[in-house]
């Protein structure tokens, strides 16, 4: 359960005791808005941010591993190749395969197509309404893909800490970024999901939501979502 810090810190920040809070995240990447309406908010960041070490990973596996782990294989590929031609000896053609035809293929791709979500199933997909500014706004506020909502009496706080680091269970230096007055938004979620799954929407009064999940703190997730769905 998150400590006493961040209990704390929330009680300090609604000036009472929370009915529920959990820390959660935008668990799938955000889609790409249109370029005017990224632009006329702010042209904010739309991933998070990672540790330097990531980075520095990424560019040991990228141009160390995986080169050897390519010469390796071409080396294996090459040693069955001539092992094979020493035992067969030359042989002129073979049977060609033939090609792909290309109306079931492209049957293929528009079916693909139709099958993706562009919204990415996280929110409406009204760029314009609340849940579409927040998401605008989502890494604007902290690179930290962590969010802390707090529910309280009469409203919703969104809360995030300003570090790209932070231990959800002892973080007590963040803050309010947003907050709806609960005639404004209604939070709805289903108890007794599958750990690691679990998801709730923030729903709004204009028609639009947004789903969250990657909950933190198994008590606290729990908790939260006994709550908004009793």
């Amino acid at each position: 359960m998150a400590k006493r810090a961040v209990h704390r810190r929330a009680r300090k920040i609604l000036g009472e005791d929370p009915v529920a809070l959990v820390w959660c995240e935008i668990h799938k990447p955000i889609p790409t808005p249109p370029k005017d309406v990224h632009r006329a908010a702010g042209r904010n960041r739309l991933k998070p941010g990672h540790h330097w070490l990531l980075y520095v990973g990424a560019v040991v596996f990228f141009f160390v591993v995986i080169p050897i782990m390519l010469i390796d294989k071409l080396g294996d590929r090459l040693d069955r190749l001539l092992q094979g031609r020493r035992r067969r000896g030359p042989r002129a053609g073979g049977p060609q395969t033939p090609p792909e035809d290309r109306s079931s293929a492209s049957s293929r791709d528009r079916a693909r197509d139709r099958g993706q979500d562009p919204t990415n199933g996280i929110f409406d997909g009204d760029w314009s309404l609340t849940a579409g500014q927040l998401l605008l706004r989502w890494y604007g506020h902290s690179p930290n893909p962590k969010r802390l909502v707090m529910l309280a009496r009469e409203r919703v706080c969104i809360a995030t800490s300003p570090r790209r680091r932070l231990s959800p269970t002892k973080a007590d230096d963040f803050r309010t970024v947003v907050e709806f007055p609960l005639d404004q938004v209604r939070v709805e979620g289903e108890a007794g999901q599958p750990r690691g799954f679990a998801t709730f929407q923030l729903r709004f009064t204009d028609g639009s939501w947004l789903e969250v999940g990657r909950l933190g703190e198994p008590e606290d997730a729990d908790h939260f979502l006994r709550t908004i769905s009793g």
